[in-house]
């Protein structure tokens, strides 16, 4: 592996080629080109052979890449080959719906706590799962009692500053933040924001430019079908 530092933006496109290997994986293919990686899934080939390139020589010439093989590395490279578990700061809507979302165990993610500072909801059983609302007060505790390695945010705005605070008192480093608010973290503590609206905003920018130029396809994939019901799954 290089030692220069990797973008965020290489390891978000890591985990898209990893999703495209599980779905060739699945429809049984033993071997693919960068080439036919790209085409099939709407990549850039270069760009697929710089980013692996940051991490070593997986591609055998005349060959291309091994799918399982490749799966296992990238699986490693962003730490998906042990679990991870997580608590959500949150028992709302919002909280309760993450909570839910059976896609995170395709990824070796499971929701163990769901924590709030309500006391109609501290006790109560939430979601399919049924995990248990503690008192958020209890944070350090239970991350401790659980191993718990990830934490989430999913609180007013208003709230989030404090709940992140708690959470990096507890001694832990990886964060993903659904409040519509700028956060400051420590040095050594990752915080991921996911901004529904500033998205939903720059669509709306989209939506109010002029139509230019001409919408272009895609080739259509070998394992379009196989694609898109993968697609499905994890939606």
């Amino acid at each position: 592996m290089k030692s220069e530092k990797i973008s965020e933006l290489t390891t978000s496109r890591l985990s898209v080629y990893l999703r495209c290997l599980n779905t060739l994986f699945a429809a049984g293919i033993k071997t693919i080109s960068s080439q036919a990686l790209a085409e099939q899934f709407n990549l850039n080939s270069a760009q697929i052979r710089k980013d692996l390139g940051y991490f070593g020589e997986f591609g055998v010439r005349g060959v291309g890449y091994y799918v399982n093989d490749l799966r296992d590395h990238i699986t490693k490279i962003l730490g998906l080959n042990r679990p991870h578990r997580v608590g959500i700061v949150g028992a709302g809507r919002l909280g309760t719906a993450l909570a839910n979302y059976n896609g995170f165990g395709r990824s070796n993610f499971t929701v163990v706590a769901l924590f709030d500072n309500d006391d109609q909801k501290i006790g109560r059983l939430m979601g399919d799962a049924k995990i248990h609302v503690l008192d958020v007060e209890q944070l350090a505790k239970v991350v401790r009692d659980e191993l718990i390695d990830v934490m989430v945010i999913a609180v007013p705005a208003r709230a989030a500053q404090k709940v992140l605070n708690q959470i990096m008192s507890a001694g832990i480093r990886a964060v993903l933040n659904f409040a519509p608010a700028s956060l400051n973290s420590r040095k050594g503590v990752k915080v991921k924001t996911v901004d529904l609206t500033t998205s939903l905003e720059s669509l709306s920018y989209f939506l109010a430019r002029p139509k230019t130029g001409r919408v272009t396809k895609g080739r259509k994939a070998r394992f379009e079908e196989v694609a898109e019901q993968k697609d499905r799954q994890l939606q």
